[in-house]
């Protein structure tokens, strides 16, 4: 398998959202951002993320053999056994990574192992039983959720209420974005309610209003861009569904920002906003999706 190939598997592109996931959880749990706790918790949500991207090309090669037939496995590039052990053996170096976490800093705080074991099972779940699966979408937020348990238990002894709502927020938004996705190969899109969970984050950071100017244009900005996002899905083609999904995954980092932000760290929210733009440059060379 060569690197063009592992790269496409695990959407590497989107990995940045991975990053800012873990900077916001560490940030609105109250804990200390120190470079070498923050690489080592980044590297173990990777290897969850890519992980579980490489079982999603496994256990849908049948399917992307019909309707995707560019992606590596049914294009021939690597075999699904190959992409299976590598996927099931980053998952264990994920939860791995969050135990040595534990162990070069010091930190007794079993839970974060607990959270990233938890992760790499609904990860697993996901990508087994996501196929006409009504709760496909709640078990993908639910592993992006498992990110923040993992990264903010790592740090703090506990989730405190900012971080369980800002997880409430990254699961709604992640349902829309899932079920936005779910219609990406076809050219019909249902019922609008799932798309109004895009929005909600802003609803929560509307006391940013308040704040300095760059913080107000965050906030515009993230509703913009979800509106753009909106519309592309709206247009019912698989060629704009696909700009919509990769667009939005993208605007996972811009919801980190808000909760940095709203959390009262306007500096560290700038880091949200630049894995949003390392996303969407990195998507113009590997698909997002």
């Amino acid at each position: 398998m060569n690197l063009d190939t592992a790269f496409k598997l695990g959407r590497v592109s989107n990995l940045p959202t991975v990053w800012s996931n873990v900077l916001a959880a560490i940030v609105i749990v109250g804990g200390t951002v120190t470079l070498g706790s923050a690489l080592l918790l980044a590297l173990a949500a990777s290897l969850l993320y890519v992980g579980g991207m490489y079982l999603n090309d496994a256990f849908d090669a049948g399917i992307d053999a019909i309707e995707r037939p560019d992606r590596p496995i049914p294009a021939g590039e690597v075999s699904m056994l190959t992409v299976r052990r590598w996927g099931l053996n980053m998952l264990a170096a994920g939860v791995g990574c969050v135990a040595l976490h534990s162990v070069f800093f010091d930190v007794k705080h079993g839970p974060a192992v607990v959270a990233a074991a938890i992760t790499a099972g609904l990860i697993v779940v996901y990508n087994l039983w996501h196929k006409g699966n009504p709760l496909g979408p709640a078990i993908m937020g639910l592993c992006r959720v498992g990110v923040y348990a993992l990264a903010a238990l790592s740090v703090a002894p506990a989730l405190n209420e900012a971080v369980l709502i800002g997880s409430g927020l990254l699961l709604l938004y992640v349902l829309g974005l899932t079920y936005v996705a779910k219609h990406e190969n076809t050219n019909t899109l249902g019922r609008a309610w799932p798309r109004a969970c895009l929005y909600l984050p802003i609803l929560y950071a509307l006391p940013l209003l308040r704040a300095a100017l760059p913080i107000r244009m965050l906030l515009a900005g993230f509703g913009m861009w979800v509106n753009r996002s909106v519309d592309y899905a709206k247009r019912r083609t698989p060629k704009d569904t696909k700009t919509a999904v990769v667009s939005l995954i993208a605007g996972i980092s811009l919801v980190d920002a808000l909760l940095i932000a709203r959390a009262g760290h306007p500096t560290l929210a700038l880091a949200g906003v630049a894995a949003f733009l390392l996303t969407l440059a990195l998507q113009r060379r590997v698909a997002g999706t």
